[in-house]
């Protein structure tokens, strides 16, 4: 496989690809991660991955010649898309309301490959068990979740301790649904 581009600067992203042996380049590009009301959730992540993926197209020199990943996660509780917490009173309510009840983790993926572009949503059910408060700041306290949608990772303390279960792609749910991912790859070409 031909070196790709990353548009992420998430280091689980990185980690994925890197177990899944893909060599790939990360560039970063600050985009807009508003989107247009009226889009379903797997619409949503799309969106975000698509501007992520274009911003750094635009970028790019007009010469190169090397395919474009980019992806965005999204948590969605009771139909509402729960964002990064921006400090810790704000990463306690949202993993307060994720403690005892079922959400989604949505990763919206976009591939610019030469001549084709490649878009998907992949979703898992997540289930949390009850959480306590004080399981709650702890990790919040020692893993400072606020780069993370829904406040967590799934493969930290609290995805190892607090996590029931899980319906779809466990990768997914650390940011990337890395299977699927090489698939697309490969009908690119």
């Amino acid at each position: 496989m031909e070196e790709i581009i990353l548009a992420s600067q998430s280091p689980r992203r990185k980690q994925l690809l890197e177990w899944a042996e893909v060599p790939f380049e990360v560039r970063v590009a600050n985009t807009d991660e508003t989107y247009p009301e009226g889009l379903s959730m797997d619409e949503i992540a799309i969106h975000i991955a698509r501007n992520k993926a274009l911003a750094i197209r635009r970028q790019a020199d007009p010469g190169e010649q090397r395919t474009i990943l980019a992806a965005d996660t999204i948590v969605v509780l009771g139909g509402e898309v729960i964002g990064k917490p921006a400090n810790r009173e704000q990463a306690l309510d949202i993993l307060s309301r994720l403690s005892g009840q079922r959400h989604e983790v949505i990763t919206g993926v976009s591939i610019l490959g030469l001549d084709r572009e490649i878009d998907f949503a992949d979703r898992t059910e997540v289930w949390f068990h009850d959480l306590t408060r004080e399981q709650i700041l702890f990790y919040i306290d020692k893993y400072r979740p606020y780069d993370k949608a829904g406040a967590y990772a799934i493969q930290e303390w609290i995805g190892v301790t607090g996590i029931k279960s899980i319906r779809g792609d466990f990768y997914n749910v650390m940011g990337l649904p890395v299977s699927r991912v090489i698939q697309a790859l490969s009908a690119l070409g």
